[in-house]
Order: C-alpha cells, then structure tokens, then sequence
C-alpha cells in the first residue's frame, strides 16, 4: 500500500511516434524519445526515423566537440592498434598472423611452461595478464573484427551513459572476461579485446532494460546471440570462458550502473518537516548520493572479479 505521503511517480517516456510503446532512449538530434522499432543507427547513439532521412548532422566545435565525441572509445581503439602494430615491430610480419612475442609475454594463463623452462602465468605473480591480455590479439583479422565491433559499441554507450560510466563497464567486463577464461580453460594462452566487447553489449541489455526496453528488443539481442552461436560453435578457436564472463561482467556492470541508483532512492516524503522549496534538492542529494554509491559497487565487483582470477589461477 502506497504511503499517503508520497509523491507520485513520473510516468515513463513513451516514443513521440507510438506513443504506446516506452521510449528507450533519446534521438541524438532532436532530443525526442524514440522506441525500439524507431532507433537507427547513428554514428553517435540513435536517431529517430525523421532525423534519419534529413541526413544533416549536428556540427560541434570547440570543448562541445569533446564532449560528443567517443572520445575514451577512441582512446581504447588506439592502445590496442598501439599493442598490435608494436608486436609487428618486436615479431615481425608473423604478427600478422597471430605469432607474437607479445602474447606469450602479456597472454592470459593460470600456469605454463615456456621451452626454456621458465613457468609464466597469473599464478607465477604476472597477475598483470589479466589486464594486457584484453588488448592482445592473434592476428590481423582478430584485432579488426574486435574494434570494428568496439567502435559501433562504443559510439553507441559512451554517449548514452558518459564517459565515466562507460570506462567502469569496459574494465570490468574485460576482468569479467578473464575470470571466465581462467575457470573454463586455465591452461590455453588467451588473448583478445573479446570479453569486454561482450561486456558492452551485456551492459547495453542492462542500460535498455532499466529504461523500459525488454532484452529481446534490444538493438544487440540478435548480434549478441549471433555471437554467441559462433562462440560456442568454435570452441576450440574462440574462448567460451571470456565471452562468457565478459558478458555477465558487462551486464552486471550495467545493471549496478543504472537500475542500482533508482533502487536505491526512495520517493522523498513530500515536505513534510522539511522547508518550502528544499525538497527538489533533498531529491538532487539522494540522486548523486546513489549514483556514487552505484559506481563505488562497481569498482568493488571489478576487484573482486580480479581477486577471483588470481584465487582461480592459483588453484588450476
């Protein structure tokens, strides 16, 4: 039974061309809200069905450029291009096809033995393996096939949910990813931005499914099972494990980010025993209080998803 004191909630935002379906998110252009079934694929974020045919973009110039632009996607494309083109320089053109010092030097693995006798792996003390081995790649087609996805991912979220929020949901589901490889194959050399790329889209299930959208009417439900068919139809060649853990890293991630904070804010009651007017910014408090409690949750998760893949190397 709801207190008699209580505010009634805002009803949610329903799309300007249907309006009997929730709105997910908002048109990068007009700023309207848009359903599922109007959402097309912008370079940044959605557009709306009219904006779309208009083809006029908005043009950004100075700081606000910054601001619009997928700036730590970019960042994070970068590093790994970095990665990839300095194992060429150190391997040579075989690189190209996956054989890089690199990987052995900065792969994921509990515990293995190189030909010179010397053991390597997170169990050996290289707990740094769980991170550089997402920005290690087998190959020229592994790298592209990961950033494209990475680039589309990214326009699409850092834009939707800042920068902040994005870079949390990125690192977890990259230690996520590594946490899954190390219980399913603790003993193959993995390597591959994989697990995070399957992190974002569990993080966009998430983000949609707090904002109204159903997962099945995600924009990535059928790209995700795509995959997923794929993953586990190449399981020698591709590891279950990361994508796994990745995907659920990702989700949770998503889920702490978004649906955590309005949990955790109760209706402010009314203005009783406060004064005229302060109730607008006792609801300001409680909502930047949760949000910050929201992204402390998410670290915490992350550190114990990296606790776990030492506990889990160790014990391989």
């Amino acid at each position: 039974m709801a207190s008699p004191f209580s505010t009634p909630q805002a009803p949610p935002l329903t799309c300007y061309r249907h309006p009997d379906q929730v709105a997910g998110v908002i048109c990068q252009r007009c700023d309207r809200p848009i359903c599922p079934h109007c959402m097309n694929q912008a370079s940044v974020g959605f557009h709306c069905p009219e904006c779309s045919k208009k083809g006029a973009q908005k043009v950004y110039r100075g700081a606000a450029a910054l601001t619009s632009r997928p700036v730590l996607t970019q960042i994070l494309i970068g590093i790994n291009v970095a990665v990839f083109v300095l194992g060429m320089v150190t391997s040579g053109a075989s690189a190209i096809q996956g054989d890089s010092t690199l990987t052995v030097d900065g792969g994921l693995i509990a515990r293995g033995l190189l030909s010179n006798g010397q053991l390597i792996g997170v169990a050996e003390g290289e707990w740094y393996r769980i991170i550089t081995s997402g920005f290690l790649h087998y190959g020229l087609f592994h790298i592209g096939f990961n950033m494209y996805a990475l680039w589309i991912l990214g326009n699409m979220l850092e834009g939707t949910i800042g920068r902040l929020r994005f870079g949390l949901i990125y690192g977890v589901a990259l230690v996520g990813g590594s946490l899954g490889a190390l219980l399913l194959s603790p003993d193959s050399l993995t390597a591959g931005a994989s697990g995070a790329i399957f992190g974002l889209m569990g993080a966009t299930l998430a983000i949609g499914r707090a904002r109204g959208i159903s997962i099945r009417q995600s924009p990535v439900f059928g790209i995700l099972m795509l995959n997923l068919l794929l993953t586990f139809a190449l399981a020698g060649r591709l590891s279950v494990g990361g994508h796994i853990g990745g995907l659920i890293g990702g989700f949770v991630a998503g889920f702490l980010l978004t649906e955590l904070p309005k949990r955790m804010r109760s209706p402010v009651q009314g203005n009783v025993g406060l004064p005229a007017g302060s109730a607008p910014g006792h609801a300001a408090a409680r909502r930047e209080s949760s949000e910050t409690l929201a992204v402390v949750a998410c670290v915490l998760f992350g550190l114990a998803c990296a606790m776990g893949s030492i506990a889990v190397a160790s014990a391989a």
